[in-house]
């Protein structure tokens, strides 16, 4: 979804251009961070899976801020304040015919944001605030850090390199850092970039913050690598009525990490009803499988080698039961209906990558994903940083891989625990084991002769799918959300190792006893 036209308004003696896209019941006016490119955000995954979800419940209006993007460049000897850049804001409303709006500030955005709030309260609906500060010298960077930063912009803008300073999860993700350096190129100048960031570095609106009288919600990261969680807890503070949700994560901008975790809050404050997405969303398995040189080959011989290890792995992924889901680089991300088919087919990949002379590691988990598009969001993220960590001809995998793989004779040995960018705590991992437990699952093998372990809610659920109720019918019988039934439905046929509903009524039917499965 891409929206058809891009706009100009005008704002004094510049131009400003926005986009408005949805058809909601209110506007949300979404004020971006540093710099912005109204048309490159659409090709990020991330950010237009944000503003997709945003612009699913409101008349989403996106603007590139004076100096960035789409609008007219700024004069770098003569930057305007504050004010004159939350007048944009009105501007902006004003041309797409916006009397009052939400108004959604990220980053840099929230200063501006909270001052337009302030001034304009008649016009503010509520206030999202997303990564927010203040002031900049406190909760950002104080002076001499300003300056490295300034001087990184002004000699090597353009190649991506103030991506640590940003998301440094992303950095080793090379389809977005390469998305990163044309973010750079095409939202701002060199001169433009260092301009912008000493206009930031003027920032200071503490003293507004009592006057704000919108209904405010306050979301930050705990480990936010560009912005201090505090800055958000003063704010709370601060601010009359405010609510602060800290939410899981270190990179910084807003489209990255879990923005469906993001979009809910902003959904459920502004909507007053909780985000209703389950729809689109299902629990699978990703595999993702890295390969590397063991020999210093040459360029055309690692070439033809990697062509061929990708080749054999659509192959591989493909007859295990999975789907390819991506590929960057030398990472290639496949899902599965269940963990036992991801482990059977990462042995297979890595006995293939043996006789074709690559070295190989993978990861694996287990979590919710969407059912079209290539997976993105926190369970890829964890699925990618898994393989990062996993050594030559390693299968390591979360725990929650081979909890739900008990029954389907894989074995596992515990493998301590990691600490990851997108987790608070460290997660538990293990390493799936020797390879007469992985075969793979075009030979035959064995049932296990007990079948895996259902909670009683689930024994209940798989009862009634034997009995043909759909999920609208068990929900009613059990008294639970649909959404509730269709993840009883998901862990069920995940810990089953089974491919659909029928498969688990059958289940059903050969494991009854006097108290069901």
């Amino acid at each position: 979804m891409r929206p058809i036209e891009t706009r100009y308004a005008r704002s004094g003696d510049v131009r400003i251009a926005y986009q408005v896209v949805g058809q909601g019941a209110f506007d949300l006016v979404f004020v971006p961070g540093f710099i912005s490119n109204l048309d490159l955000q659409w090709e990020d995954e991330g950010y237009s899976r944000l503003l997709k979800r945003l612009s699913a419940f409101s008349r989403l209006i996106l603007f590139d801020k004076r100096g960035t993007g789409l609008s007219d460049r700024v004069d770098t000897h003569h930057l305007p304040g504050l004010e004159t850049r939350m007048d944009d804001v009105r501007a902006v409303m004003d041309a797409a015919g916006s009397g009052r709006a939400a108004i959604l500030g990220a980053s840099e955005g929230a200063p501006m944001a909270m001052l337009f709030a302030a001034t304009y309260p008649e016009r503010t609906r509520a206030l999202v605030l997303y990564g927010g500060y203040a002031d900049f010298h406190k909760w950002v960077m104080p002076p001499e850090r300003l300056e490295a930063f300034i001087e990184t912009a002004e000699t090597c803008w353009g190649t991506g390199a103030t991506l640590p300073n940003f998301a440094p999860g992303r950095v080793d993700d090379t389809h977005f850092a390469q998305w990163w350096a044309r973010f750079e190129r095409l939202s701002a100048s060199p001169t433009a970039a260092a301009a912008l960031a000493r206009m930031n570095a003027s920032i200071d609106v503490r003293g507004i913050l009592a006057m704000i009288s919108a209904p405010t919600l306050i979301i930050h990261r705990r480990n936010d690598a560009r912005v201090d969680p505090d800055a958000s807890r003063f704010l709370a503070k601060k601010i009359p009525h405010a609510r602060l949700v800290e939410i899981a994560g270190r990179d910084h901008p807003i489209w990255t990490g879990d923005v469906d975790r993001v979009a809910d809050l902003i959904e459920e404050c502004l909507t007053g009803e909780p985000a209703v997405t389950d729809t689109e969303r299902v629990l699978a398995a990703l595999l993702v499988t890295r390969i590397y040189d063991t020999a210093k080959l040459g360029d055309r011989m690692w070439s033809e080698r990697s062509q061929r290890f990708q080749e054999t792995w659509r192959l591989l992924v493909g007859r295990h039961g999975g789907r390819a889901a991506g590929t960057h680089g030398e990472l290639m991300m496949a899902r599965f209906d269940g963990p036992a088919r991801a482990i059977r087919c990462a042995a297979a990949l890595r006995e293939a990558a043996q006789q074709i002379g690559v070295a190989s590691a993978q990861g694996a988990h287990v979590g919710e994903i969407e059912m079209r598009g290539q997976p993105v969001g926190l369970t890829a993220r964890v699925t990618m940083q898994l393989a990062a960590h996993a050594g030559r001809g390693d299968i390591l995998a979360s725990r929650l891989v081979a909890d739900l793989a008990i029954g389907s004779g894989l074995h596992f040995v515990d493998a301590g625990r990691v600490s990851l960018d997108e987790l608070d705590e460290p997660i538990s991992v293990v390493q799936a084991t020797s390879e007469q437990h992985l075969e793979p699952a075009c030979r035959p093998r064995a049932k296990p002769s007990e079948p895996a372990s259902l909670t009683a809610r689930e024994s209940e659920v798989v009862n009634l799918i034997a009995d043909g109720k759909s999920n609208a019918a068990i929900a009613a019988e059990l008294d639970l959300s649909e959404h509730t039934v269709k993840r009883h439905v998901a862990n069920i046929l995940l810990k089953l190792d089974l491919p659909s509903r029928a498969a688990a009524a059958a289940f059903s039917a050969r494991h009854a006893g006097p108290d069901g499965p």
